[in-house]
C-alpha cells in the first residue's frame, strides 16, 4: 500500500511545517490567530449539489492507516447520498492526497477550500498534518472534521476533533496497565508532535502515580530500523512499552520485537495508533496478545456496529476491517450532516452554533458533541490483540467520557498546556 520510508523532503517540510504552526497551536492555543485579513471561506451551495473535502494520504508512509479513513469517509457520503442528501442537495466528495508531507496537507486544504468552494472538509491523520492544516481552515473560516486519537491540549473554533481526546485514551490506558501491575514503562515512538507530547503527558501521569518511566526513544516517521532501540527496551527492565509510533514503522518495530525474543506475555506492548487495519498489515504473528487503546473495535456490540461492518465489507470486500479511525471518520460525515439539518443552513456559524448535543447511535456506543470544546464524549476501550487479527475488547469506561482536552479535571496536569 505505501513504500516503508518517507522522503526527506517530506520530513524536512515536516519540520518546517511544524515550525511555523507551533507557534500557532502547539502549545495549547484555544483559538487561532487568524492573523491573515483572508475573508471567509465561500462555500458553493447554489446547486443541487455541494462539494465535500476527503484530506487523506493516499500515498507515503501514513497510506497504511489513511486509505481505509478514505475509503470510510466515502461510505458516509453514499449513504448519506442514497437518504436524499444534506438539505436537499447531494454531496460531491472531493478527495486530496496529503502525500504523507505536511506541507502538502496545507497546500491541498487550502485548495479545496479556495478552489474546490467545499462546504466542509474531513481528514488529516498525524498531528503533524492536522497542526499544518489549522491555520489553514481560521483563515478562511473552514470547518475541518479531525477523525483520529490525539494528545489533547488543542482546540479551534474551525475544528471538530471526532477522534479521542487524552482522558479518553491515553489516561485510561495508563489506570489499565497500573491496575494490571504494569507500572514500570519504557516509552517508543515516533519523531513528531503527537508522540512527544503524549510522552510528556505520561511522564506527568506516572510521576503522580508512583509509576516509573524507564527509558523513551522516538524513530522518524516512516523509520525502519528498530534493533537499537529494541535492545534498549529489552534491557530496561520495563513491565511494558507504551507504544505511540505512526505508520508503517509498526512493521519494522514489531517484527524486531520478535526477532529479539520478545512477545506480549514477557513484555507485553499498550498501542494507541494501531488498529484492525496496521494488524492486517504487520501480521498477527508479530502482534498477537498485544494491547491496544482505542474507542471502537469491529468486534463492539451492537447493532449499529453490525450495520456498519457489513455495509464496509459490501463495499469494499468481505476481507477487509474497520477500525476506530475509519469509524470516527465515518461517523464525522454523519454527525456533520445532523449539524447541518439542524441549523438549516451550510453556514459554517450557524453550524457551530447548534452542534453542541447533538448525538448520534454509532458504531462504538452513544456519541454526544460537545459544543464548548468540539470534541465527543466517547467511551474508552481497551483491547487484546487475537490470532484473527480482530480486536476484542477486555475493558471499557462503562458510559462515555466527556472531553478535557487540557486535562482540567487532574491535579497532575496543572501547567503541561
Amino acid at each position: 500500500m505505501s513504500g516503508l520510508s518517507i522522503s526527506r523532503r517530506g520530513l524536512l517540510a515536516g519540520a518546517s511545517a511544524l515550525g511555523t504552526t507551533a507557534a500557532l497551536s502547539a502549545c495549547g492555543a484555544k483559538t487561532g490567530t487568524g492573523t491573515s485579513s483572508a475573508p471567509g471561506a465561500k462555500a458553493d451551495t447554489t446547486g443541487d449539489t455541494v462539494k465535500v473535502g476527503l484530506l487523506n494520504s493516499l500515498s507515503g508512509t501514513m497510506a497504511i492507516s489513511e486509505v481505509t479513513v478514505h475509503n470510510a469517509l466515502l461510505l458516509a457520503v453514499k449513504e448519506i447520498n442514497a437518504a436524499g442528501g444534506v438539505l436537499g442537495k447531494k454531496l460531491k466528495p472531493i478527495s486530496q492526497d496529503g502525500a504523507s508531507d505536511w506541507p502538502t496537507f496545507a497546500e491541498k486544504a487550502e485548495a479545496l477550500i479556495t478552489d474546490d468552494k467545499v462546504v466542509a472538509t474531513f481528514g488529516c491523520w498525524t498531528s503533524a498534518s492536522r497542526k499544518a492544516v489549522k491555520p489553514v481552515f481560521e483563515r478562511y473560516k473552514s470547518l475541518l472534521f479531525y477523525p483520529v486519537q490525539y494528545e489533547g491540549l488543542e482546540q479551534s473554533p474551525y475544528i471538530f476533533y471526532i477522534g479521542a481526546t487524552t482522558n479518553q485514551q491515553i489516561v485510561p490506558a495508563l489506570d489499565y496497565l497500573k491496575k494490571q501491575g504494569l507500572t514500570r514503562l519504557y516509552l517508543v515512538g515516533s519523531d513528531y508532535v503527537f508522540p512527544r507530547t503524549a510522552n510528556k503527558i505520561i511522564k506527568a501521569y506516572a510521576e503522580a502515580q508512583g509509576m516509573k518511566v524507564v527509558g523513551e526513544d522516538y524513530a522518524p516517521l516512516g523509520s525502519t530500523e528498530f534493533s537499537t532501540i529494541v535492545n534498549k527496551v529489552k534491557d530496561a527492565g520495563a513491565d511494558a512499552v507504551f507504544n505511540t509510533l505512526n505508520g508503517d514503522s509498526n512493521v519494522a518495530f514489531f517484527k524486531e520485537y520478535k526477532s529479539a525474543g520478545l512477545s506480549a506475555k514477557s513484555l507485553p506492548v499498550l498501542s494507541v495508533s494501531i488498529a484492525e487495519e496496521e494488524v492486517k498489515s504487520i501480521g498477527t504473528q508479530y502482534l498477537e496478545g498485544q494491547l491496544t487503546a482505542w474507542n471502537y473495535y469491529e468486534t463492539t456490540p451492537g447493532a449499529a456496529n453490525t450495520k456498519f461492518v457489513e455495509a464496509y465489507q459490501a463495499a469494499y470486500g468481505k476481507d477487509k476491517p474497520t477500525s476506530d479511525p475509519m469509524e470516527a471518520a465515518y461517523i464525522s460525515v454523519h454527525l456533520w450532516k445532523e449539524m447541518v439539518e439542524k441549523a438549516g443552513s451550510f453556514d459554517v456559524a450557524k453550524v457551530k452554533k447548534v452542534s453542541g448535543g447533538i448525538e448520534l447511535d454509532a458504531p462504538e456506543g452513544k456519541v454526544t458533541v460537545d459544543g464548548a470544546t468540539q470534541h465527543v464524549y466517547k467511551t474508552a476501550r481497551i483491547g487484546r490483540i487475537g490470532s484473527d487479527g480482530l480486536i476484542q475488547e477486555v475493558w471499557n469506561s462503562g458510559k462515555p467520557i466527556e472531553p478535557d482536552p487540557y486535562l482540567k479535571g487532574y491535579d497532575w496536569a496543572a501547567g503541561l498546556s
